[in-house]
């Protein structure tokens, strides 16, 4: 990416001397920009331009090639210069362009076309019909945009041009600052996972902001998304909010799982935080720019005026949350330092009397001690006292802030003054104090994010089992008579292979059958109708509930199939089925799953039963699901509070957790799953169990969406083995819920072995150490784990890593064995297990820097095929293996 951001040369091909067009525009805007690298205009209708000679193609430039070329030719015309480009050398081109796929079947044929030409190059592209790229600090403006913002710390990807020079004028007004600003249009290559990468690598970028339309790679997306949330905020603005999808859906599942719910679910699986509109976007961008992040939610809010008081303290009460209370220390120094007229609590209304020294003593106190995680100054026009005054005496106090500040100057031309001056201090201004509380409490929701990917999942009290085999065997009988649409009967078989409790059921063809069933069957009886053109059974008049002995039955056999045949000829009907009538504790809940046409397998949570689309009441969560993400996904819905005041008998949590589990352990195992309905899920006893299912299939290869975003825990890599010197390891990829076993192998670490892994003085690890080292990713990551193979509590004994590059060519590798099993074979196991499937991916090169005092570890890697090379200093090495020729 550096060809784009760092380039030393720049082309601009379709420069023009036309003033006002795209070409010259371009042009200018580089050399009177300031940008220090070379420009080279490339048109063979000129000689020169802007004093700079102009080439006929950029072929010319092969011996000394350049970075970055800008494209701004006709579209037709690109597929021929992208021809040029490979041939020239040049790594990274932006095609400004715009007549693409937007424009129907033509342009994306000139798109695939673009795409062929650059084919087994190492160019990448961004666009076309995109605006460009800007980095301030380089002086580099390769946009539409007429000028260059001021330079800064926040990152900004945009697929919409307008929205970019909508961001950029907006900017300007408030004094934000970028450090880099890219346009990419119809991402044909570069894409949003490929800059969120980038972007979190760069130590100049505090936080990175989306507008986003569509994703073309979300399993890219996510995983770029859920690695850099982790260490900067990602704000998104997502737009294009259709359920055009879900009218489609055949199941409840599908009709409830929308389109912009699932963005909803990724988003918040990532970590990152979504805004509903350009103006909060703004807001999150103001404060991100200018002060620090919130720690916490305890808001200190001073006042001249009651109401924005109150309004300040709403806008806090929509997230359920109320300004901080206000300690006795606290309240003793404002009552001596305030009239005794103020409000004695918080909001801290000095009211509309307040002088300067009011404004400054409140403020001086609520800064002096730790009660609060940040402080709103909310100003209204006075005659006493004058905004210019107060936004002055608010930069003093402030410039050694310890908590972020931020200030709502509410008026027009009466407070104008005093806003520009805080805007030049970089303290956030908002016009009105609602939106100077969701501001903040969108940086709140980015640190409860942390919190959450930072949790340790519980571990299992035992393993699940799946019974794979019979599902398989199910799902392909299924196929072979061409079901797509699976019965209550068979869908409750494939549920059943992995664990899930469903009742009793039993298919009957005819009357006879049914009655034969029942008499073998506990009484009272339901009878459901089987067709695979019916879906809701209950709504056409297709169930039977209580039926008390063969009479009640036969009637009601008969009454099903007389309505059926009255209200849907055209029905096929197979039959019915046949169980006992379950006495139930009264909730109904619903799961099931969905295939998404953007993130693949979806999964529901929520209220079922008849009232299932009427409540509407769900979550949804993206698989894999460990226990925690499973209990989440639970508590974002109502009926969860029911679930949890359930008293004689309490419902079993653990046991919906499990179930959820089970559930996203299914759909990751069978692709062929693209719809799957279990509703009504009952209680009985507080404890879970199906009573009517329905899945649908689809053959892979008629099924062009993805089918996981999130790679799943590859449990095909588990294996047990030995060490060279016979200690039997039970090897395996790492897990979220080892961070047990990392801290008790940590603790039998000497103060030499944690200096040897970590280069410094570690006393224990951190939470955020443990998430780092347990929830791997593991399409960017390799960690595989040796646990002592025998029976009992599991032991952890080593474990090797490496974290692979964003482009998946490198990977810096580590390894950490226990002091007690030092010198047996276990780190040269793990690690070289970790170096196979790099090389089965494609890695190209591993590398890690060892001290040079580690003697095993050089040794180690000698023995494995590493070279030796120094380090960045004389204590350390730096070891390094190349996977296309390594023989391991």
């Amino acid at each position: 990416m550096d060809n784009f951001f760092n380039p030393a040369g720049i082309a601009i091909i379709g420069a023009s001397g036309r003033e006002g067009s795209v070409g010259w525009g371009l042009l200018e805007q580089l050399i009177q920009g300031g940008y220090s690298g070379r420009v080279v205009p490339v048109n063979p209708k000129y000689e020169s331009l802007h004093g700079l000679p102009c080439l006929k193609s950029i072929t010319e430039t092969a011996a000394d090639p350049v970075d970055m070329a800008v494209i701004a030719t006709p579209i037709a015309t690109v597929p021929g210069v992208i021809r040029e480009c490979v041939q020239a050398r040049t790594k990274g081109v932006v095609i400004i362009s715009s007549g693409g796929r937007e424009l129907g079947n033509w342009g994306s044929y000139v798109e695939e076309q673009i795409r062929i030409a650059a084919e087994g190059s190492d160019l990448r592209i961004i666009g076309p019909n995109c605006m460009g790229i800007i980095r301030p600090d380089k002086k580099l403006n390769a946009s539409l945009a007429t000028k260059i913002p001021a330079r800064g710390n926040l990152a900004v990807i945009s697929q919409s041009g307008a929205i970019c020079a909508a961001i950029l004028d907006r900017a300007t007004h408030d004094q934000i600052g970028f450090s880099h600003f890219i346009g990419v249009g119809s991402m044909l290559d570069v894409n949003f996972g490929d800059l969120i990468d980038y972007l979190g690598s760069i130590g100049s970028v505090r936080a990175i902001l989306l507008y986003m339309e569509s994703l073309n790679d979300p399993r890219r997306f996510m995983s770029a998304a859920r690695a850099v949330a982790r260490i900067k905020p990602i704000i998104v603005l997502k737009t294009g909010k259709s359920e055009a999808g879900a009218k489609a859906a055949s199941t409840h599942t599908g009709a409830m799982v929308g389109v912009d719910a699932v963005y909803d679910a990724a988003f918040k699986r990532a970590g990152i935080v979504r805004v509903p509109t350009l103006a909060r976007l703004f807001d999150c961008a103001e404060l991100l720019a200018k002060q620090p992040r919130p720690t916490g939610t305890r808001l200190a809010i001073i006042t001249n005026g009651g109401g924005p008081g109150v309004m300040a303290a709403d806008a806090l009460a929509e997230y359920g949350l109320q300004p901080a209370p206000l300690p006795e220390e606290v309240l003793q120094e404002l009552n001596a330092g305030l009239p005794e007229y103020w409000s004695h609590s918080n909001p801290i209304d000095i009211r509309g009397t307040a002088t300067l020294e009011h404004f400054h003593r409140a403020v001086e106190i609520c800064l002096a001690g730790n009660a609060f995680d940040s402080l709103l100054v909310i100003m209204v026009p006075q005659v006493i006292t004058s905004p210019e005054e107060v936004a002055r005496d608010l930069v003093s106090l402030t410039r050694r802030k310890r908590i972020p500040i931020f200030v709502s100057f509410m008026g027009g031309d009466e407070v104008e003054e005093g806003v520009n001056i805080l805007n030049h201090a970089n303290i956030p201004t908002y016009e009105t104090p609602e939106r100077a509380v969701r501001a903040f409490m969108y940086l709140v929701e980015y640190a409860n994010n942390l919190e959450m990917l930072t949790q340790v999942p519980p571990k299992l009290a035992t393993e699940l089992e799946f019974n794979r085999d019979l599902a398989f065997r199910t799902i392909y009988e299924c196929f072979d008579y061409e079901a797509s649409m699976l019965s209550e009967y068979d869908s409750k078989r494939i549920l059943a292979s992995y664990g899930v409790p469903v009742n009793e059921t039993h298919f009957a063809a005819d009357l006879e059958e049914a009655l034969d069933l029942a008499r073998k069957l506990p009484s009272p009886w339901v009878l459901k109708l089987v067709s695979p053109d019916i879906t809701h059974k209950s709504k056409a008049g297709g169930v039977a509930l209580n039926l008390h002995g063969e009479e009640e039955l036969t009637a009601a056999y008969t009454k099903i199939m007389e309505i059926v045949q009255r209200q849907s000829p055209e029905a096929r009907i197979l039959g019915v089925t046949v169980q006992s009538h379950i006495t139930t504790d009264g909730l109904e809940l619903l799961m099931g799953c969905k295939r998404d046409a953007a993130f693949g397998s979806v999964l529901l949570f929520g209220a079922g039963g008849v009232l299932t689309e009427l409540l509407h009441d769900r979550a949804i969560g993206l698989p894999p699901l460990n226990r925690l993400l499973a209990r989440r996904m639970m508590e974002e819905t109502r009926i969860m509070s029911f679930l949890e005041e359930a008293e004689e008998p309490a419902a079993r949590l653990d046991e919906l957790e499990e179930l959820l589990m089970r559930l996203s352990q299914l759909v990751i195992d069978f692709p062929e799953i693209v719809e799957l309905d279990m509703n009504p899920i009952a209680l009985q006893q507080g404890r879970p169990i199906v009573l009517d299912a329905r899945i649908r299939l689809a053959p892979r290869d008629e099924d062009t969406s993805p089918h996981l975003v999130i790679s799943p825990y590859p449990q095909h890599l588990e294996r047990h083995d030995f060490t060279d010197m016979q200690l039997p390891l039970f090897i395996r990829p790492v897990k979220p819920e080892d961070a047990p076993l990392f801290t008790a192998l940590f603790d039998t670490l000497t103060p030499t072995s944690i200096y040897y892994r970590f280069f410094s003085v570690v006393k224990s690890l951190t939470p955020e150490a443990l998430a780092r080292f347990t929830q791997i990713d593991y399409d960017r990551e390799i960690s595989f784990v040796g646990l002592e193979d025998r029976e009992g509590d599991e032991r952890m004994l080593g474990v090797a890593h490496i974290a692979g590059e964003p482009d998946g060519r490198r990977g810096e590798f580590s390894v950490l064995v226990g002091d007690p099993w030092q010198g047996k074979g276990v780190g040269a196991k793990l690690l070289l297990q970790c170096l196979e499937i790099a090389q089965e991916r494609g890695m190209e090169v591993v590398w890690g820097t060892v001290l040079a005092e580690n003697q095993h570890m050089l040794a180690l890697g000698k023995k494995l095929g590493f070279t030796v090379s120094p380090g960045g200093d004389s204590s350390e090495f730096k070891l390094t293996i190349d996977l296309k020729k390594a023989k391991l």
